[in-house]
């Protein structure tokens, strides 16, 4: 059986050269369609400014840049607070509703109470040399960490854009962090 067919021309046939190119072309294209970006994404919501409640988005960014994550941060209402310079430094510990207090609820109510959890949270985190929230968030930022603050959170708040950490990326709405949640692969509330 012959595999000519009567109405091809020798002229018709391509060059072994261009069956290479052709072939070469082919391969590109398909690395190209099926390159992937291999870039584990993680997206946070921060909502609380306590601090207690610092720590955890803060941590767990660090950490999950350390492991080569993108990781975008938003914080919002509560949680600005954590990106803002001055009152980053003097985050609370709410000692009422807090179930691991070692204080009692109606013992935690009473005037000051508050001050003394904190103090007592704060020569924890000193005598643990844990890594204070600024400390975290300059090495997150280091670490390629984006902070995001929530617009609407600096208008409602009325904060001003520069009092938040340098690097901290401003002027970001909740349709960002929604985009930003749908395209990470671990998306978590804090």
């Amino acid at each position: 059986m012959s595999t000519d067919t009567p109405d091809a021309t020798v002229d018709d046939t391509p060059s072994r050269a261009e069956l290479a190119a052709r072939v070469d072309e082919l391969e590109d294209a398909l690395a190209e369609a099926t390159d992937q970006d291999d870039t584990k994404k993680m997206s946070i919501i921060s909502t609380k400014g306590t601090l207690d409640m610092a720590y955890p988005p803060l941590i767990l960014a660090s950490t999950a840049a350390a492991f080569d994550y993108e990781v975008t941060v938003f914080h919002t209402f509560w949680g600005l607070d954590i990106l803002h310079e001055e009152r980053s430094k003097s985050l609370k510990l709410s000692s009422v509703g807090n179930p691991n207090m070692p204080v009692p609820n109606a013992v935690a109510a009473l005037p000051g109470m508050d001050r003394v959890t904190t103090k007592m949270m704060e020569k924890k985190i000193a005598d643990n040399d844990t890594a204070t929230i600024e400390e975290l968030i300059e090495t997150s930022l280091d670490m390629g960490v984006e902070f995001q603050a929530c617009q609407m959170t600096i208008d409602l708040m009325d904060y001003d854009e520069a009092d938040f950490y340098d690097g901290v990326t401003t002027g970001v709405g909740a349709a960002t962090a929604l985009q930003d949640m749908a395209d990470a692969d671990i998306q978590l509330l804090v």
